[in-house]
């Protein structure tokens, strides 16, 4: 596989996770303890600076310890570092700016690199160099999404992950952005966390943070109706009770935004419920670590090619759960 391969395959898998923890693991020994953190959490990556003595032992510990762990080595400033990250077994390196000649050493050993940039200047060097990912950095300092949002209209291919004062709170902002892969942050690992050894509380920053990511929020149950004319039968009953007001469509007749009464049988036994995400994608990846898998041929894409619809096969009380794309 080649290096450009490689970075779009990184790409992709950084884009369904979203997070990217940055770490600075000073107790080597705690690696696997901290991996798995993470991974019950639900982030199954770690970006592990090189600020911390024995980083390359810590990815090496988080990496043989869970195969399919997206590890990568940060703050990776010297060619001599970029080898020590690739021997661990770091499966791509970032910085926090643009060396020529460290990006170059690590992309000729077929290992991704994601340089730091802040200005169109290095963005015009790291496209030079054959890339099209990148670190923006220190994303909020620089400009934040604004400033993401001006640069790619001049630079179209360039594609970030913000780190930098990225935060639970403005998460979501970045992560709107189709340019935008993935953020970086180390809110998730706080330093006292650490120093307490507070697996548990890490993995629930983890989670809430992945909650917060994907921002399920339920908008209607489907009821399976045997023809047309119960569907309209039924809403009616809903209008007449509660002042749903009854809106007639090709496939269903739904009552206010709440209810929606299938004109025929579909999915699920006894009909559906509709949950909004603010990715379909990225809720996906997440449900199959939790167990739960896509109905294969139920994805649907919108105009730009963003998956917009997908049901899990699984079944909830006879109710099939399908995924919308938050508007």
């Amino acid at each position: 596989m080649s290096v450009k391969d490689k970075i779009n395959a990184l790409v992709s898998e950084l884009g369904n996770v979203g997070i990217v923890p940055v770490i600075k693991l000073d107790k080597v020994d705690n690696a696997e303890k901290l991996a798995k953190a993470l991974r019950d959490g639900g982030i199954n990556c770690a970006e592990v600076t090189f600020r911390a003595k024995g980083a390359d032992e810590v990815i090496s510990r988080m990496t043989k310890a869970y195969p399919d762990m997206l590890v990568g080595a940060g703050t990776v400033l010297s060619c001599e570092q970029v080898d020590a990250a690739i021997k661990a077994g770091a499966r791509f390196c970032v910085a926090p700016g643009l060396n020529p000649k460290v990006v170059k050493h690590c992309l000729d050993k077929g290992v991704p690199f994601a340089p730091g940039l802040s200005s169109a200047s290095e963005i015009e060097q790291a496209l030079e160099l054959g890339l099209d990912f990148a670190k923006f950095f220190p994303a909020e300092q620089a400009g934040g999404l604004p400033y993401i949002k001006s640069v790619c209209g001049p630079y179209t291919t360039m594609r970030f992950m913000p780190t930098g004062g990225v935060t639970a709170d403005n998460l979501n902002s970045y992560l709107s952005y189709n340019k935008v892969v993935c953020c970086g942050g180390s809110w998730i690992v706080p330093n006292n966390l650490l120093a307490a050894e507070d697996w548990a509380g890490i993995t629930k920053l983890c989670r809430e943070a992945v909650d917060k990511m994907l921002g399920f929020t339920m908008v209607h149950v489907g009821l399976n109706c045997a023809d047309a004319a119960e569907a309209e039968s039924v809403a009616d009953e809903f209008e007449s009770a509660f002042g749903f007001e009854k809106k007639v469509g090709n496939s269903s007749v739904f009552s206010s935004t709440y209810m929606e009464m299938m004109k025929k049988p579909f999915h699920g036994k006894n009909g559906h419920i509709a949950i909004a995400t603010n990715s379909v994608t990225r809720a996906l990846y997440q449900l199959e670590k939790r167990g739960f898998k896509v109905m294969e041929g139920s994805q649907k894409f919108n105009a730009d090619g963003v998956m917009n619809v997908a049901y899990l096969e699984k079944e909830f009380g006879g109710f099939a759960v399908h995924l919308v794309l938050k508007k």
